[in-house]
């Protein structure tokens, strides 16, 4: 054991040879409790699915109906999207499997690339893509929570924040309980968010006319006027499948959780794999429904295609039933995103000990205490930005997106590496085919690495080309990392 300790010291060291990792590695005497198995299979599987399931279920279908054309091919891209995901999810398991960590991908990424770019994908992460999401998730909820019960005390426009502001409080607080509490309430999320979208399903099925023929039809013309360019052309298709991974992504963020994983490698392997064909069924269940009702015509013109199935199906009381349900999606999202996203946090703070408060655990708790503040205030921040920025905050984060490509694409890179300079480490579970299922993930990584990079450089925001945007966030990681290695040094 201790001849593999140095081994994992050297190797980090030839990674990254100005980094004195023994030094950096000293944390707080206090902070000697570790992550241990304390997450069951079923908590495991909740998180996943409910980091996933958001609110793109409620939207993409309407984009992705008007690129596909005609219901087969749109049935087949949700299908394929599944499978792109399971390729993922089985790169994920060998990596998750083979190297337990807490950190997830940043501890992929160090052992592969070194410490710097490891840390470059930990402060993007802190920044604005696991801040960032908890802070659109918290609008989300709180638009609909306003439209439900509407806070009149408060200036118009501030009803959204304040409930933003209190469901990031209360989840940060319910986590900070302990990892039980926090996955207790996962679990119970995500049954309640499941059982909304079979509610969708079933009204469909049960209370509501199918759509008129004409509208099922397949159409290989122009959809509807708003709605994007149907056809078979191959860069519809293309943008198509942009917005099915996009409704996808999130399911890697089991990865954060593999080493408080109880049953070790085999559960680990059928949560990323009981995951995706779950959450895969109930797309296309809900895609089906949606079809059903409006047909493809319809879900192309449509701007809230599950409004106004449950409108069709339910009614008035159905768009009420919607906005609870998308809720409560926020809601699930949000606080399975604060158990993975804290994570990274805490294995920033292993890593540098400037910041080694950050690796502070809570043994009898089961949750990094300090990483699940720092991470609540910084989130917070965010929402007040966003309160003042408006509309202008959520493109902001949206046009982040090519830098979350560019940590996952590396991620998938790291597998190949660490086969390669760690070919003796024990892997309980190896990738099936590889070397070919491991290239097909990181392809589909690259494409959606290249669509993003094409959408940002066409946009706008505050008159500046929205690409610095990315370019922004790693140069100001690119900064507090030399400063780090500045403070190191003396």
């Amino acid at each position: 054991m201790h001849g593999a300790a140095r081994g994992d010291r050297q190797r980090a060291c030839n990674a990254d040879d100005m980094d004195t990792i023994d030094a950096e590695r000293i944390v707080p005497p206090h902070a000697d409790a570790r992550p241990r198995p304390t997450i069951g299979l079923r908590e495991a599987v909740a998180v996943i699915v409910g980091v996933v399931i958001g609110a793109g279920i409620f939207k993409a279908p309407s984009l992705v109906a008007g690129f596909a054309g005609d219901a087969s091919t749109m049935f087949m891209l949700w299908a394929m999207g599944g499978l792109v995901s399971l390729i993922g999810a089985l790169c994920y398991a060998e990596l998750t499997t083979t190297y337990p960590h807490a950190g997830g991908d940043y501890h992929y990424l160090q052992r592969a690339f070194g410490r710097s770019v490891a840390f470059l994908f930990g402060w993007a992460r802190f920044s604005v893509i696991t801040t960032g999401s908890i802070a659109l998730l918290g609008f989300v909820f709180g638009d609909y929570m306003q439209q439900a019960l509407p806070l009149a005390v408060l200036p118009d426009g501030w009803g959204s924040t304040f409930y933003a502001i209190a469901v990031i409080v209360g989840l940060s607080a319910l986590n900070l309980r302990g990892i039980r509490a926090g996955t207790g309430a996962q679990t119970l999320l995500t049954v309640a968010e499941i059982l909304g979208l079979l509610l969708i399903v079933g009204a469909a099925a049960l209370f509501a006319d199918p759509a008129p023929l004409q509208a099922t039809a397949a159409s290989t013309s122009a959809a509807s006027d708003g709605a994007p360019a149907a056809g078979p052309a191959v860069a519809a298709l293309g943008m198509a499948m942009v917005f099915v991974l996009l409704t996808y992504g999130g399911w890697n963020e089991a990865a954060y959780i593999s080493a408080e994983l109880r049953g070790g490698p085999r559960n680990m392997v059928i949560a990323l794999t009981l995951g995706i064909v779950v959450i895969t069924v109930l797309y296309l269940l809900v895609t089906w429904a949606y079809w059903k009702v409006l047909g493809i015509e319809g879900m192309a013109a449509s701007d809230a295609v599950a409004a106004d199935v449950m409108r069709a199906a339910l009614g008035p009381a159905g768009e009420k039933v919607i906005s609870v349900l998308v809720a409560v999606s926020a809601l699930t999202s949000i606080n399975a995103t604060m158990i993975v996203g804290a994570r990274t946090s805490y294995a920033i703070g292993k890593d540098w000990k400037t910041l080694g408060r950050l690796a502070e655990w809570d043994g009898q708790r089961g949750t990094p205490t300090v990483a699940m503040t720092v991470q609540c205030v910084a989130a917070l921040a965010l929402v007040l930005t966003g309160a003042a920025l408006g509309s202008g905050f959520k493109a902001m984060v949206e046009f982040t997106a090519p830098v979350f490509w560019l940590f996952f694409l590396l991620t998938g890179i790291s597998l190949f590496v660490l086969r390669r300079r760690e070919p003796h480490a024990p892997r309980p579970f190896k990738v099936p085919l590889y070397p070919l299922l491991p290239l097909l993930f990181c392809c589909s990584c690259a494409y959606m690495l290249w669509s993003s990079l094409s959408y940002v450089y066409s946009q706008q925001l505050g008159g500046l080309n929205a690409a610095w945007i990315g370019v922004a966030v790693l140069a100001v990681g690119v900064a507090l990392l030399l400063l780090l290695r500045s403070r190191s040094r003396q």
